[in-house]
């Protein structure tokens, strides 16, 4: 089965602050803002919403292709894609540019200040569908360069390539009639609950007028779960039981990459979004986005100690 994942590239670059910023910012001071907080030190770790999602579908035994555009700094995430079997052809190289980065400062506090480079992000990727094969074939649209998350959408429908919407923090970006136009003839729209607000509020559209637009809506809902909702009915979907929480950023991309795995190994919708919930349980256990490690047959036992058979 062909997988097509486009979505952002990008190199996450997180930093501890000792203290508390509000030791350090000064109320009546915030027109005239000039502060310096100096970090223990800086953790560079691969990151992307198309590099998470291809990475976990790799631990599932996937071989995606990420349809993105990188930076001339790239040689370090190639390697990491090689190394882990992920396919490169579908990356764009833009050779003027470096690849996008999230520069993430975190307080004693657990607040975070964080600076974003789209970078390479700012290009798109232009890939063509020469040899797709619709019947073989599914698209996830993560966040990303906003061109390609709306040429690839048509490139899906006149192909007839089922696809599914998962705008993120793309969504201040869109003007309503594109964000419409986007995810009409979806397979599904996937956001958390904040995100579906926005949507609804954007397009000017409600929950049950969305689905004269896409077949099915997943809600991801943090700890307590998910929702897949149908014209028909919604059905609560539960976490996965896990060890602890070490860093819950990259969750919902692991999640995208289970359910998308049922799907293609034609599993219903329930066991597909529970596949998601091991899936991302996975991924909290770990500092990073891309640190979690499993075989299909751990993966198989955990979704079984908890769902039962898939």
């Amino acid at each position: 089965m062909n997988i097509y994942i486009s979505g952002s590239m990008a190199y996450d670059r997180i930093m501890d602050f000792p203290g508390k910023f509000s030791d350090h910012i000064l109320p009546d001071k915030i027109h005239i803002l000039n502060v310096c907080f100096t970090v223990n030190g800086m953790i560079e770790k691969f990151g992307g919403t198309a590099g998470n999602i291809a990475y976990s579908l790799r631990l599932l035994n996937e071989r995606p292709t990420i349809l993105s555009a990188i930076g001339k700094d790239y040689n370090e995430y190639f390697k990491w894609l090689e190394k882990n079997d992920i396919p490169t052809n579908g990356i764009k190289i833009i050779e003027n540019e470096f690849t996008a980065g999230a520069y993430i400062t975190t307080d004693k506090a657990d607040n975070q200040i964080t600076g974003f480079n789209p970078g390479a992000m700012k290009y798109p990727s232009g890939y063509e569908f020469k040899e797709a094969n619709p019947e073989k074939s599914i698209a996830l649209l993560g966040p990303g360069n906003l061109q390609d998350m709306m040429e690839y959408a048509k490139a899906y429908k006149q192909k007839g390539i089922p696809y599914i919407c998962d705008p993120g923090q793309s969504l201040t970006a869109w003007k309503p009639e594109d964000l419409r136009e986007w995810i009409d003839g979806s397979y599904m729209l996937i956001t958390n609950d904040y995100e579906l607000e926005l949507v609804m509020k954007m397009t000017g559209i409600d929950k049950n007028g969305l689905f004269g637009m896409t077949k099915t809506i997943i809600t991801t809902l943090g700890e307590k779960g998910s929702v897949i909702s149908t014209p028909k009915c919604d059905v609560q979907i539960p976490v996965a039981k896990i060890s602890g929480i070490l860093d819950p950023t990259g969750a919902g991309d692991a999640y995208r990459a289970g359910l998308l795995k049922g799907l293609v190994n034609n599993k219903n919708m329930e066991t597909s979004a529970k596949m998601g919930a091991v899936a991302s349980a996975y991924a909290i256990e770990k500092y990073g986005t891309q640190e979690h490690c499993f075989t299909y047959n751990e993966f198989a036992e955990r979704y079984r100690s908890n769902f039962g058979d898939m």
